[in-house]
């Protein structure tokens, strides 16, 4: 007999969600730990409709969470699981649920965000909130985007600009060229000149 043929049906259920968990969080790009007590059903309902198809949130066992968080790699969320936990499991921009949650937290103060981890590293309620106040990826990109387009527009400039003062010498030098062929016979003839007198 294998070991999940063994389990109790209430243990397999149990191994099962600690998997999935563990999963969310290996996949996900950030995870935020709330407090959602003393939110009702529909403000949850909300909630999870502000965070966007990209963030799951979900509500689950602190003991299943903690098992979770520690096989995915993260055993300094411990002390994060005490009191009714949801995590908010982020596979999109972190910055757009962050948003999510600081904007709800703002009309619902009951939802408490107590911390979470990004990139492996774990995050803060502060720093939670700065996340939330940067701009989101898509006008970060906008913004570069364009950054690069003045830049380019520039460098065109730069590069187009030898090639315009060469073609302006080029010109000078052909106007110049005729000047200067009649400029040495009048001289000569200057000197031509000029030992008759003596």
């Amino acid at each position: 007999m294998s070991e999940q043929e063994t389990l109790s049906p209430s243990r397999q259920a149990k191994t099962e969600a600690v998997a999935e968990l563990t999963e969310r969080f290996r996949v996900s790009q950030a995870t935020v730990l709330t407090e959602y007590r003393g939110l009702s059903v529909a403000q949850l309902k909300e909630l999870r409709r502000s965070l966007g198809s990209d963030t799951t949130y979900a509500v689950s066992k602190n003991t299943l969470t903690k098992l979770a968080a520690r096989e995915a790699g993260y055993p300094e969320m411990d002390d994060l699981l005490a009191g009714p936990t949801a995590v908010a499991f982020i596979s999109g921009d972190p910055v757009e649920a962050a948003k999510g949650l600081r904007d709800f937290t703002k009309e619902n103060p009951a939802l408490v965000i107590k911390g979470g981890v990004m990139e492996g590293r774990k995050l803060s309620t502060a720093e939670i909130t700065k996340l939330a106040d940067l701009e989101s990826r898509e006008v970060l990109l906008a913004k570069l985007a364009g950054a690069m387009k003045g830049g380019m527009s520039k460098a065109a400039a730069v590069f187009a600009a030898p090639a315009t003062q060469f073609a302006r010498l080029a010109a000078a030098l052909q106007e110049k060229k005729p000047a200067e062929a009649a400029a040495p016979e009048a001289p000569a003839a200057e000197a031509a000149e000029a030992p008759a007198e003596a």
